[in-house]
């Protein structure tokens, strides 16, 4: 068989199959997780010797999330035709969706399995934890996995109605950051609930900068963000709000009895400054926000490492 007659032999959808499933796993997006993780994991070691396996399930669990989310959170989109409103000039690197049904790497019922398969792993991942190392993540798993599925999903619609950018931070700060650390150390200090407010709210601005390209389309759909309601102008001064509220709350947590070690996340601080000028001069023009969206991901991500190796190396 010759390499011609092979790649007629092999279905066309496959190899769009995968690329739909990278799309969905989304490396990029997949930061803001990772970063509450990290977050979360330095502080637990901080308090105590880290369990590698149990890290890695849990790693493994809350990533399979996050792809069941967004691919899930993908068919909604389509159902209600908010991505197919989005023109080519507001499309970026980070907002828009992940267009899996639009550029028809899937079909919608493939995108469900995908779906069905992240939520069964996640559950899989989690049941580990809760049968084998700490209960009480139970309350934390099904909290996680509800705002992660009714962020796009009916009844709820989270992301529709004005309460996404509630369910991000509250997901992605304290709910993944004392979770990683309930897995370690079997209880939840308060110390990691406030670390996780910053990077929680830093985590909430990365999304705002996303919504901004997608604002006309999304209203068009009758998706209602929270940049919707604002409008570009009135939401550009409040995600440059957001940003400074997130790293006033990084000066202060030394002062609520946190490790000095964690002034290290205010290496980020720079970047969200320039992300901020950025959107404020531009806050409806999709191609001049990809640099302050690549800054604002940068801010959050450096936020997360620094505080964790200030905390670990100094204390």
């Amino acid at each position: 068989m010759t390499a011609e007659t092979l790649r007629t032999h092999v279905p066309p959808f496959d190899r769009d199959l995968w690329r739909g499933i990278w799309r969905i796993a989304d490396p990029k997006i997949t930061l803001a997780s990772v970063a509450s993780m990290i977050l979360g994991a330095a502080l637990a070691g901080y308090d105590g010797a880290i369990s590698w396996g149990w890290l890695a399930i849990t790693v493994l669990g809350i990533f399979c999330v996050e792809a069941a989310k967004n691919a899930s959170g993908e068919i909604v989109d389509w159902d209600s035709g908010t991505d197919q409103a989005l023109r080519d000039d507001e499309r970026t690197p980070f907002s828009g969706g992940k267009r899996v049904l639009v550029d028809r790497l899937m079909s919608r019922g493939q995108l469900a399995v995908v779906a069905g398969v992240f939520y069964v792993l996640a559950t899989v991942a989690g049941l580990l934890i809760v049968g084998y190392r700490e209960p009480l993540v139970f309350w934390l798993g099904v909290a996680g996995m509800a705002l992660a599925f009714f962020y796009h999903a009916p009844p709820l619609k989270l992301s529709y109605r004005g309460l996404g950018e509630v369910a991000v931070g509250l997901a992605y700060g304290p709910i993944i950051a004392a979770g990683t650390y309930l897995v370690q150390r079997h209880t939840v200090s308060a110390d990691v609930l406030l670390a996780s407010i910053p990077l929680g709210l830093a985590i909430t601005a990365f999304l705002w900068i996303n919504e901004l390209p997608d604002a006309r389309a999304d209203a068009s759909a009758g998706k209602r963000t929270l940049v919707v309601v604002l409008g570009h102008a009135r939401a550009a001064k409040a995600f440059a709000a957001l940003l400074a509220i997130t790293w006033l709350g990084v000066v202060v947590l030394p002062f609520l009895g946190l490790p000095l070690g964690i002034w290290g996340a205010l290496i980020g601080a720079p970047l969200a400054l320039r992300a901020a000028r950025r959107v404020l001069r531009f806050p409806d023009v999709a191609e001049r926000l990809v640099p302050a969206q690549q800054a604002t991901l940068l801010s959050f991500v450096l936020l997360a490492v620094g505080a964790a190796l200030g905390v670990l190396l100094v204390g």
